[in-house]
């Protein structure tokens, strides 16, 4: 998918993507996953994982090469690519490399997936220092492509730890960093994840918290002392300066985010994980942009935690190609959600299914008053393996009918809300969706245990294919 044609990556619009435009159309073969060994008490490389999902294929749900990196304790987290459906114009550009930053040593894997992308190979390291003398910058998160050709990286701080909401910009050709992204004016005090989109002249950016502070765990008191981010970042695109500042709130903690795929459409999605909810973003009559909540995940009261109160922790979120579906994990409570999403300002839940969590029974934990559930679930049982952990990062098959889920959010906080997880490892599902009236099933046949790695047990985290997904490709 994605490599017929002489036009260059990607696809032209979002509904060709899902269609398919070569034959045999959009099914993927291949995952990569950066799984993790940070924390776990392994002192080893993380690894990119390529995983075969090709139900013809005998190693079908299996792990069929491992690309370790060079460094011990990089924490690789989110990737993305050296070009995408933004360039499909370009003939010239290809989807060869993908770009592995790390959370915690701030170096920037480039990955060579076209050579063979049964088995990637390192192309080059950006190292850390060279992100500090060149940006002052440190703990890259979310990396995009560019129509330009160019990579955009948000980083989460500078290299002393501190909070800063800066942006990195790596050449496309040889992986330099050609220094902030940003052209003066005030910065934001926190960063994590963007998108942006030329035809409104806008990059949205979010906030999770200050590195130093994240990467010690979670205290709710931090969320107090304004450690821990509250603002959706609007930037004027063309002139790279922060423009508004939409305030959602203390304690909301806006993670992903999400323009519809629409390029003409002016609104998409956030998640706050601490406040549990989904706001809506879109630009307003007056050209300024505004955010209303519209969906609410409530906090159940519970006995045998941290705290009083269990918020959902919504972690991830993405919109299906056609701009129907919107769906979310709250990685506490356990769920993965499904909305309706063809009337944005009304979404309903069509939907739902719960995949381990902090609330099963026969857990630590019981919930005491819950506005939603009558009982607790039951433990997630796949191939007589209980489910570690919580469904966290999600990505949807191109077609729409395939959802994967792996379990891990971010080693610190593994080993705090789901110490099992360093022990057992983490694992990646697949779940079934109703693309017609709606619907989520689990996948009885797949189940991939990150236990049961050569090296010991690992934390996969977030899935990419070697076409494109929902989460990473942006039409102009």
């Amino acid at each position: 998918a994605g490599k017929c044609g002489a036009c260059g990556p990607g696809y032209p619009s979002p509904l060709e993507a899902m269609k398919g435009k070569c034959a045999p159309g959009p099914r993927e073969q291949l995952l990569y996953l950066p799984c993790i060994y940070q924390n776990t008490g392994i002192g080893i490389p993380d690894f990119l994982a390529t995983v075969d999902v090709d139900p013809k294929s005998p190693r079908y749900c299996q792990v069929i090469h491992r690309l370790p990196m060079p460094h011990v304790g990089d924490e690789l987290h989110h990737s993305g690519w050296n070009a995408c459906s933004s360039c499909h114009g370009d003939p010239s550009k290809s989807r060869r490399f993908l770009i592995l930053p790390s959370l915690i040593s701030s170096r920037v894997y480039i990955v060579d997936v076209a050579t063979d992308p049964r088995a990637p190979r390192l192309h080059k390291v950006v190292e850390a220092e060279e992100l500090a003398r060149k940006a002052n910058a440190a703990f890259p998160h979310t990396s995009h492509c560019l129509g330009s050709g160019e990579i955009l990286i948000s980083c989460l701080g500078d290299p002393d730890g501190n909070g800063k909401g800066t942006f990195v910009l790596l050449d496309g050709e040889t992986f330099e960093v050609k220094g902030n992204w940003e052209k003066g004016g005030k910065i934001p005090n926190l960063s994590y994840d963007f998108w942006y989109q030329p035809r409104h002249n806008v990059l949205l950016s979010t906030e999770w918290g200050v590195p130093k502070v994240v990467a010690q765990g979670f205290d709710p008191k931090d969320v107090e002392k304004g450690h821990y981010g509250r603002h959706i970042n609007v930037w004027d695109w063309r002139e790279r300066r922060l423009v508004q500042e939409l305030d959602l709130g203390v304690g909301s903690v806006p993670l992903e985010i999400r323009f519809l795929h629409d390029p003409s459409a002016a609104q998409g999605f956030v998640g706050c994980a601490l406040s549990g909810d989904i706001r809506r973003f879109y630009r307003n009559n007056e050209g300024k942009w505004e955010a209303e909540k519209v969906i609410e995940v409530p906090s159940k009261k519970v006995q045998g935690w941290l705290l009083p109160e269990m918020p959902g922790l919504i972690t991830d979120i993405l919109i299906s190609l056609d701009d129907r579906f919107l769906y979310f994990s709250n990685w506490l409570h356990g769920d993965v959600r499904q909305y309706d999403i063809s009337d944005p300002k009304n979404p309903k839940l069509v939907g739902q299914i719960f995949l381990g969590g902090s609330i099963s029974k026969g857990g630590a934990v019981t919930v005491v008053e819950d506005r939603e559930l009558r009982d607790q679930p039951e433990p997630c049982m796949i191939q007589g393996k209980r489910i570690p952990g919580g469904p966290q990062m999600l990505q949807l098959s191109l077609d729409g009918r395939r959802l994967y889920v792996t379990t891990s959010l971010f080693s610190a906080w593994d080993r705090q809300f789901y110490p099992g997880l360093l022990k057992e490892g983490s694992v990646l599902l697949q779940l079934d969706v109703d693309t017609a009236r709606g619907g989520l099933a689990i996948n009885p046949k797949f189940l991939l245990d990150f236990g049961k790695e050569p090296g010991g047990p690992c934390l996969a985290h977030e899935v990419r294919y070697p076409g494109g997904d929902c989460t990473s490709d942006i039409w102009l």
